[in-house]
């Protein structure tokens, strides 16, 4: 029996000031009062926490992310008591990675200096475009400026470690363009950009109503000289939408790719949890929480609790769920992470991955599980080669 894999935290704020048309995430618009039942959610979050606490059985966490809709529309002190209540019930690594998603429009920038004292040390900011037209085509309340200075702000709070979120493949956009985005950026000189394609995904507006995006010559060419901007700007690939400056690796997003454990608190969470059994077998399971967010407030009071569902991970279903995470990594991951964090033997992956290997999609080394080249740019056809049974 070994140890169990590292443990994050991931806690869901679901408003936004209004529903994006192409976000399928769990978001709810207040508009733009901001009117927010703060107090409450922040004690339901703590009710939902811990009722979780014997799965997390005294393992610290390594890293916490508060993501949405968007949670810079709650507050700094909304953020000191959460925080505080979470390290008494769970205890915090002495390095802990603690991330807060920001829209550059839904946030007054004094309230920078409040996140960071609280205890949040890194930021995401949500800019997707420094484009007038752009911004207004995605449905985002900010403009490019806007969010140029609320960079700067969070520096001058204290932030030194800061992600900016772009999209390329916008409606109509060519290469041009996407590489003034990318310039943009690099002149705010963040730690961390993820740089990720538009997608088109089911209930939301813009699948209903598709925009005209590039075609895929022209996608191809706006991935390949934004990836060259980037590099030759001191950025390195980690993973498959996601550059760094030395050092600067978005911990907790390492640690869902290398198959780490997760609670998830909050409306529409999910979380992933590992466990020995008296056996010696490794159960894990997959579960999630209500998602409207009156139906979770009101869950604080049912004998039901918070979870929506859950799922045990079937051994048939192991290599999938773990190559899903491993593979998107540009260096994947070390080999002996799929017995630690599976409970599984090397043959039971070994046969999913011949004919992916056989094509020149996954590299031959013993010691790591990691895409070729070519495998990172047809992620999909090798996921796919590695579920065949």
């Amino acid at each position: 029996m070994t140890t169990l894999p590292p443990l994050s935290l991931y806690v869901h704020v679901p408003w936004c000031v209004r529903k994006c048309p192409y976000c399928d995430f769990n978001s709810h618009g207040v508009g733009h009062d901001r009117t927010l039942p703060e107090r409450a959610y922040v004690a339901a979050l703590l009710d939902d926490l811990e009722a979780e606490l014997a799965l997390a059985r005294g393992r610290e966490l390594v890293s916490i992310f508060i993501g949405g809709g968007t949670p810079s529309l709650l507050s700094g002190a909304a953020y000191q008591r959460l925080l505080q209540a979470i390290e008494a019930r769970l205890p915090f690594a002495s390095d802990i990675e603690i991330t807060l998603e920001a829209n550059p429009g839904a946030v007054e920038h004094d309230r920078f200096a409040a996140y960071r004292e609280a205890g949040i040390n890194r930021l995401s900011l949500g800019v997707q475009s420094f484009q007038s037209r752009q911004l207004e085509r995605l449905g985002r309340i900010h403009g490019g400026d806007e969010a140029a200075q609320a960079l700067r702000n969070a520096r001058a709070a204290g932030f030194d470690n800061i992600n900016l979120d772009l999209m390329h493949g916008l409606p109509e956009q060519g290469v041009e363009d996407a590489l003034a985005d990318i310039d943009r950026a690099l002149a705010l000189a963040p730690e961390h950009i993820s740089w990720y394609q538009l997608t088109l995904e089911p209930n939301t507006e813009f699948y209903s109503q598709p925009p005209r995006l590039p075609d895929e010559d022209v996608l191809c060419d706006i991935q390949e000289a934004g990836h060259a901007r980037l590099e030759a700007a001191g950025y390195q690939r980690y993973e498959i939408s996601a550059y760094t400056r030395p050092d600067h690796q978005a911990r907790h997003n390492l640690n869902y790719w290398t198959f780490g454990d997760y609670l998830g608190i909050g409306a529409g969470a999910h979380g992933k949890l590992s466990a020995w059994q008296s056996d010696g077998s490794l159960a894990i399971e997959r579960r999630w929480k209500v998602r409207q967010p009156e139906a979770y407030l009101r869950r604080a009071q049912d004998p039901r609790g918070f979870v929506a569902g859950r799922r045990a991970l079937e051994t048939a279903d192991l290599p999938l769920e773990f190559l899903m995470n491993a593979l998107r990594l540009t260096e994947g991951v070390p080999r002996h992470y799929w017995r630690e964090r599976s409970g599984q033997p090397d043959t039971l992956l070994d046969a999913r991955l011949e004919e992916a290997q056989a094509k020149g999609l996954l590299r031959d080394s013993s010691q790591r599980l990691q895409a070729s080249p070519h495998g990172l740019l047809f992620l999909n056809d090798l996921l796919a080669l590695c579920d065949e049974q």
